[in-house]
């Protein structure tokens, strides 16, 4: 089977891309969750969400983007089915700026389940940020390969991202895609790694839309899988990451959820009722990701 990220195709069981694995196995051994993390960066828990709630807030999602004009009017709500103008929606907020019209999605992020998981993997009591990064994905949307620390570096560098879907998610519809072995970039995390774009206002923050360039210069593999509602993925803020294109006509809904040691420091962006998140990035002219990688020598 072939994918796209941005302009590249990909072959799966390739040099380039590969299955992602689950952890479900050792699902209730702390200290194999805890290995796995350190080997693979990542851990793909099947079925973890109650696919209920999941779907609940699905539907949520899709009555705002209905309310917004932004699906197709002819068809059935629950299909997603992309409007004439292909607009997506993001709605990035606190908890109290998304409660009244998302209280489902709440449900799914911060319940006790995800919260105990934490705890337990983490080893202590742990928050989760109060902003959460909701968004439908039109026809063509993609996301370049970054990692998270760029955006939310400022307290410990310990900070896991939760990304979860909201509905069945084919290759299709374009799921999250890891680069394994990117957490050892160390070129890359001296140089890319310490960048913070309120600080340094770098355009998109990306590291680079081509996912082949990547691997032929630095290494590592692409890998992905196909979604279930109720299913997560945890990774941390070194794991280089992107997103396969939405090649069809329906959305592709998702969140990025944040968790840490509350005992650790944490970046005052993201907390609060109203968190002020990024309040500088692109307030003047950016420097491009070219301009950046070549003062780093990467």
């Amino acid at each position: 089977m072939k994918v796209n990220i941005g302009k590249r195709e990909l072959e799966m069981d390739s040099k380039y891309l590969t299955e992602l694995r689950s952890s479900n196995d050792i699902l209730d051994d702390t200290d194999a969750l805890r290995a796995r993390l350190q080997e693979d960066g990542y851990l793909l828990i099947r079925g973890f969400h109650d696919r209920d709630t999941v779907m609940k807030a699905r539907t949520e999602f899709l009555q705002k983007l209905q309310q917004n004009g932004r699906l197709d009017p002819d068809a059935p709500l629950e299909e997603g089915v992309i409007g004439p103008e292909n607009k997506g929606g993001m709605w990035g907020g606190s908890a109290d700026q998304l409660q009244e019209d998302f209280p489902s999605f709440l449900q799914v992020v911060n319940s006790p389940k995800i919260m105990e998981f934490t705890e337990r993997l983490l080893g202590g009591p742990t928050m989760t940020y109060d902003f959460k990064w909701p968004r439908a994905i039109g026809k063509g949307g993609n996301t370049g390969a970054h990692y998270d620390v760029v955006y939310m570096g400022r307290g410990t560098k310990s900070v896991y991202t939760m990304w979860t879907p909201f509905g069945d998610t084919s290759l299709e519809l374009g799921t999250l895609a890891l680069c394994l072995g990117s957490q050892h970039f160390k070129k890359i995390k001296e140089t890319y790694g310490e960048m913070d774009v309120d600080r340094d206002n770098v355009a998109t923050g990306w590291f680079s839309e081509d996912p082949v360039e990547i691997v032929d210069e630095f290494g590592g593999q692409w890998a992905t899988t196909s979604f279930e509602a109720g299913d997560m993925i945890l990774f941390g803020m070194y794991m280089m990451h992107a997103s396969l294109n939405n090649t069809t006509n329906r959305f592709r809904i998702s969140a990025d959820t944040r968790y840490q040691l509350a005992s650790e420091p944490v970046d005052e962006r993201w907390v609060g009722k109203k968190p002020k998140g990024h309040y500088a990035w692109g307030t003047t002219p950016q420097k491009s990701v070219a301009e950046a990688r070549k003062e780093w020598g990467v």
